[in-house]
């Protein structure tokens, strides 16, 4: 008699393949690097060009995180920023194979992961973050920020969206 095995699938959302996760954070960092490389060629340093009365594209660099937070911290914070954006990166590896049957919750961790990763080359590739993306409304302005910066924060919102519709379902 021949023996069944085991689904290999992932259909239980334990085990599943990587391939269509990592797409997705292939196409987040290939679409932030291909911007950041268009703006650095178009601007110099701290040009910028009004698109919108609410938006504007301007060159700027970014050695710390989130909002500049570190930029002045003296080097250190280059290396620890990276560290932390390949560690993140192993963990949401992990996360999707083992989740990988979860549509919503393995999008939003490639989305975080392709953002991370994009940043993370530009810190080892020219010791900073190229920021560009300039909003403003009345005497609010935000912080300049690029498309990994966008899709990690999409990404949390999705994290924060697919939990509140699970803790609901399970009600």
């Amino acid at each position: 008699m021949a023996k069944t095995l085991p689904k290999q699938s992932g259909s239980n959302g334990a085990g599943g393949t990587l391939v269509p996760w990592l797409g997705i954070a292939v196409i987040v960092i290939l679409a932030d690097q291909l911007t950041k490389i268009a703006i650095a060629k178009i601007f110099s340093y701290g040009e910028g060009r009004a698109i919108t009365s609410f938006f504007n594209l301007v060159l700027v660099y970014n050695k710390g995180a989130a909002f500049s937070f570190l930029s002045a911290a003296g080097g250190w914070q280059r290396w620890a920023f990276t560290a932390l954006g390949v560690v993140a990166a192993l963990v949401i590896c992990y996360l999707l194979k083992r989740h990988a049957a979860q549509k919503l919750f393995c999008t939003a961790l490639a989305l975080i992961m392709g953002g991370a990763l994009g940043n993370v080359i530009d810190r080892l590739m020219y010791g900073h973050v190229i920021d560009f993306l300039d909003f403003h409304v009345g005497g609010w302005h935000w912080p300049a920020f690029n498309l990994a910066d966008s899709a990690i924060t999409v990404g949390a919102v999705l994290l924060v969206f697919d939990e509140l519709r699970r803790v609901r379902g399970a009600r």
